[in-house]
C-alpha cells in the first residue's frame, strides 16, 4: 500500500531553507512515500496568534484548512513549531460545533513533524544515509515540549553511516529564538543564544543539527558572529546524504 503525504513546507523553510525542503522530499521518497505539494499553501497563522492577533490568525488558518483540510493523506512538515500550532492551537481558533473546528481537529490528527513521521508512523530509523562528520543535536522547544518528540531525531542520527553523534551540554535548553520572542525581547534572546553557541563550540562538533528552521536560523547567525566553522544544517539534509556518495 502506497503511503501518501502532503508536504507543508512552512514560511521560514521556504524562505531560508529550500535545500532542507528538497532533502525532506528526497528522504520521504527514498522510503516509499508519495509526496504531494499543495501549491496554494501559506502560513498557518502562528506568528499572528503568538502576537495576540487572534482574528487575523483565524483568517490565515481558515485558508490553510482549505488547502490541507480535505483528504485522508498524512500532512508532513519539517518543523515541530508549525506542527505544534496546527495540532494544538488551530482547532481553538474556531467555535465548537463549527465545520471549521471539525476540519481543524481532523487535520490535527493527520499532521506530523518529519522525524516523528519517519519513526513513529513509518517505523523507519535507517534511511540509508551516509554523513561522515561529528554532529551535535539541538532539541527545539516546540518539538520537544509541544509534540513530545525526544528520541526520534537521535534514533535517525544514530543510524546514519559515518556520523558520530556527540553530546551537547544543555541539549534541551532553548536557543533563544522563540519566533516573535526574539524580536520583542532581543536582549534576552541574545543572552540565551550565546549560551547555546558556547555549548556547541565546546562539543567539538563539525555540524549542529535540529528539526526546526527557526532554531537553525538563529543558531546559524550566532555561529557566524562567533566566526565559528561549525555548520548549522536541518536534520533532513543529513538524512538525505546517500551512502552512494562514499
Amino acid at each position: 500500500m502506497t503511503v501518501r503525504a502532503k508536504l507543508f513546507i512552512t514560511c521560514i523553510g521556504e524562505q531560508f531553507f529550500p535545500q532542507a525542503l528538497k532533502s525532506t522530499v528526497t528522504v520521504l521518497e527514498r522510503v516509499g512515500v508519495q509526496c504531494e505539494f499543495p501549491e496554494g499553501q501559506t502560513c498557518c497563522g502562528q506568528p499572528l496568534l503568538n502576537s495576540g492577533f487572534q482574528s487575523e490568525a483565524r483568517g490565515i488558518a481558515r485558508h490553510w484548512l482549505r488547502v490541507f483540510g480535505s483528504g485522508e493523506e498524512y500532512i508532513v512538515a519539517p518543523s515541530g513549531s508549525c506542527v505544534d500550532m496546527v495540532r494544538h492551537h488551530l482547532p481553538d481558533l474556531f467555535p465548537a460545533g463549527s465545520p471549521e473546528r471539525a476540519a481543524a481537529v481532523a487535520a490535527a490528527e493527520r499532521i506530523f513533524e518529519f522525524t516523528q513521521f519517519l519513526v513513529g508512523v513509518l517505523q523507519v530509523t535507517d534511511v540509508g544515509a551516509f554523513f561522515p562528520h561529528k554532529v551535535a543535536y539541538h532539541a527545539s522547544c516546540h518539538l520537544l515540549r509541544g509534540l513530545g518528540v525526544r528520541d526520534e531525531p537521535r534514533e535517525l542520527l544514530r543510524a546514519v553511516r559515518g556520523l558520530e553523534l556527540l553530546s551537547l551540554s544543555q541539549e534541551e535548553a532553548c536557543c533563544g529564538f522563540g519566533g516573535v520572542f526574539s524580536l520583542i525581547y532581543p536582549e534576552v534572546s541574545q543572552t540565551i543564544l550565546e549560551a547555546k553557541i558556547r555549548a556547541i563550540a565546546a562539543s567539538g562538533a563539525d555540524v549542529i543539527t535540529a528539526c526546526d528552521p527557526g532554531c537553525l536560523i538563529s543558531i546559524a547567525g550566532g555561529l557566524v558572529k562567533m566566526r565559528s566553522r561549525v555548520r548549522a544544517l536541518h536534520i533532513a539534509e543529513l538524512l538525505a546524504a546517500d551512502t552512494s556518495a562514499r
